[in-house]
């Protein structure tokens, strides 16, 4: 199926259901859906930093701190991280995604989406998407640091870094 026919959940801004549309024609409109977002780490500690393949939709050939994606209509959070860290990662039997928080996503273009930010560990060796994934690695959190300011970063999984790190500082 072509990413942008997936059929989607149209939420408000108390992300409850109002609608539903296809991806394509939710992120052409602006119309509010739901995203997950889940931080990976090996047995090391490392986190998982990747590349987004120029073909994606949306924020095509970033970099990105999480792995994730949108919510199929009538998918919960937690099944689509799940899911989407399984996807991307190309690994099956992955341990279910920690729940940490949620919150809304908001351009400052009239885009936005909800977003579920998950954890996880992943002990399994990673095969990601070639659809999904040009470039990745394994980074130490001061690796990852060093590149905040080098390379260009998807601005939503900025946005979650940042609320993860201050929800972590406040636990």
């Amino acid at each position: 199926m072509n990413p942008a026919d997936e059929i989607l959940d149209i939420v408000d801004e108390h992300d409850r259901v109002v609608t539903q549309a296809p991806r394509g024609e939710a992120y052409a409109r602006g119309l509010r859906h739901r995203c997950v977002f889940i931080q990976v780490r090996d047995a090391e500690g490392r986190l998982f930093v990747h590349r987004r393949t120029a073909t994606k939709l949306v924020f095509p050939a970033l970099y990105d701190l999480f792995v994730g994606g949108v919510v199929g209509a009538g998918e919960s959070y937690d099944e689509a991280a799940l899911r989407e860290a399984e996807e991307e990662l190309g690994v099956s039997g992955l341990p279910e995604p920690a729940y940490l928080f949620k919150f809304l996503y908001e351009d400052g273009a009239g885009h936005g989406w909800w977003s579920a930010v998950y954890e996880v560990r992943c002990d399994l060796p990673v095969r990601p998407q070639v659809e999904e994934v040009q470039w990745h690695a394994f980074l130490t959190d001061e690796e990852v640091a060093a590149r905040l300011g080098e390379w260009e970063w998807v601005p939503d999984g900025l946005a979650a870094h940042e609320r993860l790190r201050v929800f972590r500082a406040a636990g």
